[in-house]
């Protein structure tokens, strides 16, 4: 039988880093996958205990109550002003990401291109490979923001959407959400920002495209790194009416709903800030004392501009090199650069989720190590 077969899941790959780190040490850290390990707040958990909404279907787009929520956090957090009815839940952001090219080549089938920066989460690559479209990579500059300037015309004339990410995965860097939006207006083309790090924005304040009008744009958040919630698989989108409207319908005869006690725990998390700030707290925390280790390493990295992860150039470029140096010298496991692009290679991705006792850990396993050296 011949077709599709999906390529291996870069994640899976990272199995033989994970037995170096266990044959030096008995307790291994996993870096690898941003995957929270804090605590979510005790009134989010008891809002998805007693919501008694499990028997009924819950509605695709959201319940009120948690729109209404959602709408209260965009303007408390960015200034911006919208309405419930332009808001949608979705499932996580994932599933959005990697459905929203099938969806809008629904709708536009002359159009067949997905532009996504070259350095970014895989899964924008993805989304435009399920859909049977063309994945084209945008260049990002030395501080890996996404270069508009380098989009081929011919490329922008086919395209459906350009992904946008900010703070981004892995590097952390923040793009001009502002001068995205424009550029697509201009070409009558979707943006479509993924500001699910925006709360753990270091370099200025959080920043959404929704700043600068709705028309054209779509911004999408998601609870799983705001408050720990990756499990529950909370997400929503906002922006364009008239797309917000035609993806709910769409999504609405898929069947795609968020959990009614899952939207409940959303709605409770959306309205409570002060979890955040806390969090917020940690992962900055995490960021300076490993940075601080690895460069006692020998290993030269900067905080990024925003996100939990260290975006971290390995010695002579060899990623893997470093991964199995840090594997054996502290029990880490993160994850090489390219696996976001090939233009990410060269890099070793590793994320502050572990507390903040085996963040201290790795960073006394560090002392008096040289990770430059083979």
């Amino acid at each position: 039988m011949s077709g599709f077969v999906p390529p291996p899941y870069p994640y899976d790959r990272l199995r033989g880093l994970q037995d170096r780190a266990a044959a030096h040490h008995v307790e291994v850290f996993d870096l690898s996958i941003g995957t929270p390990c804090d605590a979510p707040p005790p009134s989010v958990l008891e809002a998805e205990a007693t919501s008694q909404s499990e028997r009924g279907y819950p509605t695709s787009i959201g319940s009120e109550e948690y729109r209404t929520a959602a709408v209260g956090w965009v303007g408390r957090r960015f200034g911006v002003d919208l309405e419930a009815s332009g808001v949608a839940a979705c499932v996580g952001t994932k599933e959005f990401v990697v459905g929203l090219p099938h969806w809008l080549r629904l709708r536009q089938p002359d159009r067949d291109t997905v532009l996504y920066p070259a350095v970014s989460y895989p899964s924008y690559a993805m989304g435009a490979t399920l859909a049977g479209c063309r994945a084209v990579e945008v260049p990002c500059d030395e501080q890996w923001r996404i270069r508009l300037d380098a989009i081929d015309p011919d490329d922008a004339a086919r395209a459906l959407c350009l992904w946008v990410n900010t703070p981004g995965n892995p590097a952390g860097a923040l793009d001009d959400l502002d001068a995205a939006a424009a550029w697509g207006r201009d070409r009558g083309v979707l943006v479509a920002s993924d500001e699910c790090y925006a709360e753990f924005t270091w370099a200025g304040s959080p920043r959404t495209i929704l700043s600068s009008g709705l028309d054209g744009v779509l911004a999408l958040h998601s609870l799983s790194k705001r408050s720990n919630l990756a499990g529950l698989r909370v997400g929503f989108y906002a922006g364009d009416r008239d797309v917000v409207g035609y993806l709910a319908e769409v999504r609405k005869h898929v069947g795609l709903m968020v959990p009614g006690p899952a939207q409940a725990a959303g709605a409770a998390a959306w309205s409570d800030d002060g979890h955040v700030e806390a969090q917020r707290d940690r992962y900055h925390r995490r960021l300076e004392t490993l940075a601080a280790a690895l460069r006692g390493a020998s290993v030269d990295v900067a905080l990024p501009g925003g996100g939990f992860y260290l975006w971290i150039p390995a010695p002579g470029g060899d990623a893997w090199g470093l991964a199995g140096r840090l594997a054996e010298a502290a029990g880490v496991v993160g994850s090489p650069g390219e696996f976001y692009g090939p233009a990410g290679a060269g890099h070793l991705r590793l994320a502050m989720v572990q507390p903040d006792a085996a963040i201290a850990t790795i960073a006394a396993r560090l002392t008096g190590v040289r990770l430059d050296e083979a």
